[in-house]
């Protein structure tokens, strides 16, 4: 990855307000991009963005449903912007079973939305479509998958998402063979680090317990997760975008896996992990939930960014716990936002001098 592509390269991020469109954007500012905004507002609290003013970060902020067209059209035809990452979506599996439909239309038809101003606005050299690992039909045998599994889901959030994989394929045959415009697919594990604030996360429950010494309460404990610290496949999406940005670099069309190289933890795991380092005297209470189903098993072979991007998780569980649970204590302990925002970037910078 190069410092010099990224510097004033102008670059939409839609979804910029969640979790991952925060670091995405600290990351683009790091690397000197002239970088945009299109979401609705953020629903979690705290938030990351806009408690901790990231906006500042942007060239502009623009704050619409990706399912009006005809403002997304106008937007992105107004900033021309020559890369995009779509990170937009409903990403909570429970949510799913609470709002199917919502999470349809935000997934799926918020995903067609961004094809079709693709396919129209023709400064785009370069798209990176965020999915999920849950794209996979799982039968929990513990098998590793590739970008060519076959792709399924068995809530709506997962389903969701491998519709969204097939309306990419078929974009991308349909329009995209002979022109300037490159588009990938990605999924990576389950990304945690600081700032996450989203509802039924693990990570979320444990900071809010263990910082006030309070019950926790875990519904998935033997639960295993391709946990990973969201810098790493967040470079590797910014990794790919570069490679894409080139016409003649077509070998780069396609999915990617982004997932951690080592088998995950389990959810009791980590929440012990997490009681230990905030020193906290919490007990851990488990309440499984037989209300909806949720995935015990879930991992993903990374091979092939391995080998054709030099792309491979640094970090280990532990470790990208570690970072994770750090980032809240100094949260719970300094409360001074711009002291954060610099400790955010400290992890960013820290990051990019392993490779």
């Amino acid at each position: 990855m190069k410092n010099s592509f990224w510097k004033n390269k102008s670059v939409l991020i839609t979804g910029h307000t969640g979790f991952k469109g925060s670091w995405l954007t600290l990351i683009l500012k790091s690397l000197n991009s002239k970088i945009y905004g299109y979401a609705l507002d953020p629903i979690s609290k705290p938030n990351f963005f806009d408690d901790f003013n990231l906006g500042h970060y942007l060239e502009e902020d623009f704050r619409c449903n990706i399912l009006n067209f005809r403002v997304l059209f106008k937007v992105v035809k107004k900033i021309q912007p020559q890369i995009l990452f779509h990170l937009a979506a409903q990403s909570s599996v429970l949510e799913s079973y609470k709002n199917p439909l919502s999470t349809v239309l935000a997934n799926v038809m918020g995903t067609a939305n961004i094809l079709e101003i693709c396919n129209r606005v023709k400064s785009l050299q370069s798209v990176i479509i965020v999915t999920t690992d849950k794209v996979y039909e799982n039968f929990e045998t513990g098998t590793s998958f590739k970008e060519d599994s076959k792709l399924g889901g068995y809530d709506v959030y997962s389903s969701s998402k491998a519709a969204c994989e097939l309306l990419y394929q078929g974009y991308t045959k349909s329009f995209f063979r002979n022109r300037n415009c490159n588009i990938a697919s990605v999924r990576c594990g389950n990304c945690i680090g600081g700032g996450d604030w989203t509802k039924d996360r693990i990570i979320k429950d444990c900071v809010e317990s263990f910082s006030k010494n309070k019950v926790l309460n875990i519904r998935n404990p033997e639960a295993i997760r391709p946990w990973q610290h969201v810098v790493e496949p967040l470079f590797g999406y910014v990794k790919l975008a570069e490679k894409l940005y080139f016409k003649k670099n077509k070998k780069f069309v396609g999915s990617w896996n982004f997932g951690p190289s080592k088998k995950g933890l389990k959810v009791i795991d980590i929440a012990k992990i997490g009681r230990k380092i905030f020193k906290s005297r919490s007990k851990i209470i488990i309440k499984k939930s037989k209300k909806f189903y949720e995935s015990k098993l879930l991992f993903l072979n990374s091979k092939k960014a391995e080998k054709n991007l030099k792309w491979k998780t640094l970090y280990s569980n532990k470790y990208a716990l570690k970072l994770t649970f750090d980032w809240y204590k100094q949260f719970y302990n300094v409360k001074k936002k711009k002291y954060l925002v610099n400790f955010t970037f400290d992890q960013i910078e820290n990051y990019k001098r392993l490779h």
